[in-house]
């Protein structure tokens, strides 16, 4: 994530954030320009007087004239739209709100404030897409295969919902938002990461798989995707394995002794699917996190010569790296550095995984796949 300062006053922002603490200014980000602004009311407002409805004026843009998001009403959303006609006539949902299908009963206080969060780690995930140029067609586009969420809330007399993506439609039980709950189904699984946000990350990689790879021409050479998917069952495996064979057996003996020599993770061993979306997941990861890293001056030097061990620059941004193995060399310190600093803090790590060769080379293969875009 880059850093946003305030407009008015210099203050350094989180990209959530509604309000200024320093200076109080209103805050909306605005996604055509990348920009966390400053805001104020035009004369002809049309202020409901409910804080967030009615017209914005971006205070180093005067002639523009914005609205929030119809989400912001909940304080689940502080995304810009443009304000074009009266407000019966302009777009009600932001470039991350419009991909909403279901949503918990909202009058409910603990569904709302579940909700909340989900709604962050949403938001990052869509500003990652963007920033990588990544196609996102919703369900008006494209209605078989678009994007959508689901966010499900457990029924008493039904089973409860499981968390997964089905043809562009992603689903989350919206209970993976209490850290308890959370906590508990990350020991139960024997999982060393999960967070909302990486639900999200890699159930969108199921959606690019979808997308880039299967849906991609793999007969025409003049394609940009031609041959996608044979490179991808080269290195991932053969998707035609049964899938459901396959994660019976995983849930039941469990991955192969030698899987972090091959897989990011034991559950990546599970289907070729599923080492796919992981391997996406954490390709996000190192690029949002090296660009919070460096949007906010963080220089890693570690000493000595041996592999991973390169600086982390100023001007180094993992959209444009040319190769996975230049993100690499600058990830690798600055996630030993991290666990460092967890360390020091009595936590655990917060990136405990191990990139073996092998996993590199899947990782080369999702960059290579979303550069040409980026």
């Amino acid at each position: 994530m880059q850093l946003f300062v305030c407009q008015s006053c210099g203050a350094r922002l989180y990209f959530e954030n509604r309000f200024c603490q320093s200076c109080n200014h209103s805050l909306g980000y605005l996604p055509d320009a990348d920009v966390l602004m400053a805001l104020v009311r035009p004369a002809e407002s049309n202020d409901t007087g409910d804080g967030v409805s009615g017209l914005w004026q971006p205070l180093v843009a005067p002639e523009r004239r914005m609205r929030f998001c119809v989400n912001a009403r909940y304080d689940a959303c502080n995304w810009l739209v443009p304000a074009n006609g009266d407000a019966t006539e302009a777009e009600p949902f932001c470039k991350a709100c419009r991909f909403n299908r279901i949503v918990p009963d909202l009058n409910d206080a603990t569904n709302l404030a579940r909700w909340r969060k989900i709604e962050t780690a949403k938001h990052w995930l869509i500003y990652t897409l963007s920033r990588l140029g990544l196609p996102m067609p919703d369900r008006k586009q494209d209605p078989a295969h678009g994007l959508a969420f689901d966010f499900l809330s457990p029924l008493d007399d039904k089973p409860p919902p499981l968390t997964g993506h089905d043809e562009g439609v992603i689903v989350l039980n919206v209970e993976e938002a209490e850290d308890a709950i959370r906590e508990s189904n990350r020991a139960a699984m024997g999982e060393p990461y999960r967070t909302l946000l990486g639900h999200f990350r890699h159930e969108i990689g199921h959606f690019y798989w979808d997308i880039l790879v299967r849906d991609a021409d793999n007969s025409d050479p003049d394609k940009p995707n031609s041959g996608k998917l044979d490179a991808c069952r080269a290195i991932f495996g053969d998707d035609r394995e049964d899938y459901a064979a396959a994660l019976e057996r995983h849930y039941a003996e469990g991955a192969p002794p030698d899987w972090q020599n091959h897989f990011i993770s034991a559950y990546a061993s599970s289907h070729p699917w599923e080492d796919f979306a992981e391997t996406w997941a954490h390709y996000l990861h190192i690029v949002d996190t090296i660009e919070t890293a460096t949007a906010y001056g963080l220089r890693v030097r570690p000493p000595g010569t041996a592999a991973g061990t390169a600086p982390l620059t100023s001007d180094f941004d993992p959209y444009r790296a040319p190769s996975i193995e230049d993100m690499i060399e600058v990830w690798l310190p600055l996630s030993f550095a991290m666990n460092s600093l967890a360390r020091s803090m009595g936590q655990p790590d917060l990136y405990p995984f191990i990139l073996s060769p092998p996993v590199i080379d899947k990782l080369g293969f999702i960059h290579n796949l979303v550069k040409p875009r980026g």
